[in-house]
């Protein structure tokens, strides 16, 4: 186990050196290509109750996906983290997206004490946008290391009929061969990134 704990810290460690690398221009070059592939997703399309994360720096940008959830008459549900776990909670607009308050971790996150609508408890989500450090074009995905997601998307496709459909995004750097993987990590559907 520690063996793996420390492969896993490793990986997180080289693909945080390896986005330093990365210009600007070339993250939001990749994070327009990932869009593109998203928003022609027919299970985006079709989907009404939408969750994705709010990206920092290191990660595809979804500022453009949270828009589109709304331009598109979609709900949109963003990760409140909490000392008890992640839980998925409604934003009402963009404008409620813009003045959002940022976390010590320089993540964008509605305020524990804000009253919102928790998407597992009013018909649960049918897309998931999933972040995470590195991933397998096979879906497997190494996160930071919280296990937020890994126990969020195992609770919800036991509480859903109907699983959700699961979407990494990923710049071409973060996409390995291999991950080493426990019983607690959960596959994703699908991962997209850049050429």
């Amino acid at each position: 186990m520690a063996t793996q704990a420390s492969a896993k810290a490793a990986i997180r460690k080289q693909v945080a050196e390896k986005l330093t690398t990365v210009s600007q221009e070339e993250k939001l070059r990749q994070s327009r290509e990932v869009l593109k592939k998203l928003l022609s997703l027919p299970s985006f399309q079709s989907s009404k109750r939408v969750s994705t994360y709010l990206s920092i720096d290191n990660e595809i940008d979804t500022e453009p996906i949270v828009r589109k959830i709304f331009e598109c008459g979609k709900e949109c549900f963003v990760p409140r983290y909490s000392k008890i776990g992640m839980e998925m909670v409604k934003l009402s607009s963009i404008e409620d997206w813009e003045t959002l308050p940022v976390t010590s971790w320089g993540i964008k996150q509605p305020k524990l004490k804000d009253d919102r609508e928790d998407a597992l408890k009013t018909g649960g989500l049918d897309f998931i946008v999933v972040p995470g450090v590195a991933f397998t074009s096979k879906g497997l995905r190494l996160g930071h290391g919280g296990g937020y997601y890994d126990k969020f998307l195992a609770n919800i496709k036991k509480c859903q009929e109907k699983p959700p459909a699961c979407v990494a995004l990923a710049f071409k750097e973060q996409v390995l061969e291999d991950l080493p993987t426990s019983e607690t990590d959960v596959k994703i559907d699908l991962v997209l990134y850049a050429e």
